[in-house]
């Protein structure tokens, strides 16, 4: 970056001034930045930057998460000039977590602090006296002594309750990249990670503790986007700022680096990997090469067609059993949907909350016996499909004896994966809708199978697909309507 007009006229008098300086930088953490980082500063500072300098200075805001293109300048001004600024200017903040995903990136970010504390001869003048600890946790420390405050590394997973400084809990918390590819693989390490936060680090401030969560995206479950649904919904009080390198019309958000087209695609070829480009640089959420469901297939309805809507043609559940009970097996699934419409009208609607529970035989029959009752229009009308393999058959047999529409579907000894791939081309063409609220781990199973721990909502999906479009018809049947003429014959001669 470089410093704006306005810093430039100001900085010899700050660099030359210790009193003007500590007042002005202390209510301004951009005059901070460009005063004590100043040696940061190649290019034009950007609005977006400003926007990020702005962001830490407003007191108001409890939560302030911001994913940037890789060397957008976020982690240097939110994870090494805002901690400083925090401490020595008007927030007066005296104890400061800095989280890393391990341990290691945390006490890197924390050398990172030290090192300008001890090179930067402004700042050090300014800041100092510091000391370095390490307490019973092996948690590496700074202690900024004249100020009487504290800057803390912790790493994602340990414990951080009842950590003080003094009488002081943390009153700013930062989080650096603490996800990575390979965390948000699956759904159990997004999870981990999101309860951690959650249940562990947020609970370790009080309600005047603010915390910033800085990153990219790199899963359309990750944290950064879990955290901007609930902002966005509401239920956060906070920002969510998203900096892409260039714009929805290609405009480049950072022109004092990248002046023109040319330097943009000097960037893209130095990078020399097409996912890395989109990820890191436009925030683009790339789909594996591997996936079978992409994101950008999945369509959402408003409502699902009531039973006696004229073109409704059935009801179906695709059923996949696990026989285990153990806190590791699979879960058994149930997966349901109306199919509804005709040619280029057929439409197939997964209803929400498919079941997904470990069960017994008999709770496994039970509740394949309510959803077709509760489902179907008739009796007749809603279809079970089990996949025909093993102990499973005698489920199929139960039900079919008692009267219900149970049947076995042949996967001609295809794996899971075959199985969606062979039905993925409905949900590409959009004939297979989803709810807008209801179906997130079916549709995060879809989104991420073969990575995921669980897969067995994606497999009953599957099998509910292939048996349901064997019996879809594609054309609207014709109706014969009898006439009864008996009245007409009466009345021909005016009788």
């Amino acid at each position: 970056m470089e410093t704006s007009s306005n810093s430039n006229d100001l900085l010899p008098i700050l660099l030359r001034d210790r009193t003007v300086r500590l007042r002005v930088t202390s209510e301004s953490h951009d005059y901070f930045f460009h005063t004590y980082f100043h040696h940061y500063v190649k290019h034009q500072t950007a609005p977006f930057q400003k926007e990020m300098l702005a962001l830490a200075e407003d007191d108001a805001l409890r939560t302030v998460a911001v994913t940037a293109f890789r060397g957008s300048a976020k982690s240097t001004i939110m994870n090494l000039s805002y901690p400083l600024w925090a401490i020595l200017g008007r927030p007066q903040k005296k104890f400061i977590l800095i989280v890393g995903q391990t341990q290691q990136q945390a006490r890197q970010h924390l050398k990172n602090i030290k090192d300008e504390l001890e090179r930067n001869d402004v700042l050090k003048g300014d800041m100092g006296p510091f000391r370095e600890e390490e307490d019973e946790w092996r948690n590496s420390s700074l202690v900024i002594s004249n100020c009487g405050a504290r800057i803390m590394a912790v790493s994602v997973d340990q414990s951080v309750r009842g950590l003080r400084h003094g009488p002081n809990r943390p009153d700013l918390i930062i989080c650096d990249d603490i996800e990575d590819l390979a965390s948000v693989k699956s759904r159990e390490g997004r999870d981990k990670t999101y309860g951690w936060v959650k249940g562990e680090l947020l609970p370790a401030g009080d309600q005047q503790t603010k915390i910033v969560f800085i990153g990219n995206l790199l899963h359309e479950d990750c944290l950064l986007k879990k955290l901007q649904r609930e902002i966005t919904g509401k239920t956060l009080q906070g920002v969510y700022r998203e900096y892409p390198l260039l714009t929805v019309e290609g405009a480049c958000i950072w022109p004092g680096k990248y002046p023109d087209a040319a330097a943009v695609e000097a960037e893209r070829k130095r990078i020399g990997d097409e996912a890395a480009w989109h990820r890191e640089f436009l925030l683009h959420i790339v789909s594996d090469a591997d996936r079978v469901i992409h994101p950008e297939w999945i369509k959402r309805y408003e409502a699902v067609p009531a039973n006696d809507h004229p073109e409704y043609q059935f009801s179906a559940t695709g059923v996949d059993l696990a026989i285990s009970l153990n806190d590791s097996a699979d879960y058994t699934a149930m997966v349901s949907a109306k199919v509804v419409g005709y040619g280029d009208r057929l439409r197939i609607y997964i209803l929400p909350e498919p079941l997904n529970a470990r069960l017994t035989s008999l709770e496994t029959y039970d509740a394949a016996k309510l959803t077709s009752k509760t489902i179907g229009k008739s009796e007749g009308d809603h279809h079970l499909f089990i996949e025909e393999v093993g102990y499973q058959k005698s489920l199929i047999e139960r039900l079919a004896y008692d009267g219900f529409l149970a049947e076995g579907i042949k996967t001609m000894q295809q794996d899971k994966r075959a199985r969606l791939a062979m039905v993925s081309h409905l949900v590409q063409n959009g004939t297979v809708l989803f709810p807008k609220k209801g179906a997130e781990k079916l549709i995060t199973q879809l989104l991420g199978f073969g990575c995921e721990r669980y897969d067995d909502l994606a497999d009953a999906f599957a099998i509910l697909l292939m048996g349901a479009m064997q019996y879809v018809s594609h054309e609207q049947p014709c109706y014969l309507i009898r006439i009864d003429t008996s009245y007409f014959r009466r009345n021909r001669w005016g009788l």
